[in-house]
């Protein structure tokens, strides 16, 4: 298996481009080249739409637009820009049946637990925007075989946990996996890993992961799998006996390296179908982690006058990202 020459960290195979949005990843499956054929997967933050073009135009060419838009899963900093896009990319958008009522403003996702998780994503989840949107009749539900006709070489794999219809794509004959939020390589509730990107295989981010069994069941069917190159929703590729070494530790450390000791979902999973929510656990206290993000929002705020602190361009990314 051959990356692409010139790549990125982000970049999987020679087919299989990616970009970093902030701190989620999108990616470009098509080989590049003038008018050639390519899917995308996932459509980043909102405002990241002329970056996503961009690329995709250094990939395939001026004015080329995807044959589909794949969704992993419709949280925020997945489906982002995706209304921007479809301005000029009218195109199918497709997704699992169990996340459509959060794309057609049927039902918002259950709500995060920033209680869990320990650090500055999770202290400032509850703030996260979770639905429900609304992306009209664009969406199409993923087939029961999870094969659409735009990527005849790859298969779409249910891996909930993270949230109810999450999904991630594989194609067999290379072993290339693109595992959303199931399976990634940094810890995404820290904002220090975040910001330095340190590889780290990981569960799903705690503080949106609403039924850990269900998680926990996931990436072991993506370590059944036995990848050989990874493309994560958030984190650098990893590809060959690092990427094996990984995704095997974690399967066995999966309770200690990704699962809170204690959180709202972590017993009892929030329960959904098709029309969204049936039922979820109550809530543990906010408190903590609203004086915690409040405090960081406030100290961004106060310093933004001087353009001197580190702070400063977090504070402006959480509000471009939070509004």
């Amino acid at each position: 298996m051959k990356a692409l020459k010139n790549s990125s960290s982000y970049d999987v195979t020679q087919d299989v481009a990616g970009i970093k949005t902030f701190f989620v990843n999108v990616y470009f499956i098509g080989k590049p080249g003038l008018g050639n054929r390519w899917v995308l997967v996932d459509a980043g933050l909102p405002g990241y739409s002329e970056r996503i073009k961009k690329r995709a135009e250094q990939l395939y060419g001026v004015g080329t637009k995807p044959d589909a838009i794949v969704l992993t899963h419709g949280h925020i900093d997945h489906v982002g820009s995706l209304a921007s896009l479809r301005i000029n990319w009218p195109v199918p958008v497709y997704a699992h049946p169990l996340e459509l009522p959060y794309l057609h403003s049927k039902a918002s996702y259950p709500p995060p637990d920033p209680a869990i998780g320990g650090g500055l994503f999770s202290y400032i989840s509850w703030l996260y925007p979770i639905g429900p949107a609304n992306f009209g009749d664009c969406l199409r539900p993923l087939p029961p075989n999870g094969l659409i006709p735009e990527l005849p070489d790859w298969v779409v794999l249910h891996t909930p946990g993270h949230s109810p219809g999450h999904v991630s794509l594989y194609r067999s004959y290379d072993g290339t996996l693109l595992s959303g939020d199931a399976l990634i390589t940094t810890n995404q509730n820290s904002g220090l890993s975040v910001a330095t990107q340190r590889e780290e295989f990981h569960g799903p981010p705690a503080y949106f992961t609403c039924d850990w069994v269900a998680a926990k069941r996931s990436v072991q069917l993506l370590s059944e799998l036995h990848p050989q190159a990874l493309g994560p929703g958030h984190g650098i590729s990893v590809r060959g006996l690092e990427l094996t070494l990984g995704i095997n530790y974690l399967v066995r450390h999966f309770d200690r390296q990704s699962i809170p000791s204690n959180g709202r979902y972590v017993k009892q999973p929030a329960l959904t179908d098709e029309n969204g929510i049936v039922t979820m656990p109550r809530p543990l206290s906010y408190y903590l982690p609203r004086r915690i993000s409040l405090a960081i929002l406030t100290a961004s705020a106060t310093t933004a006058a001087n353009q001197d602190s580190g702070l400063v361009g977090l504070g402006k990314c959480l509000y471009i990202y939070l509004t």
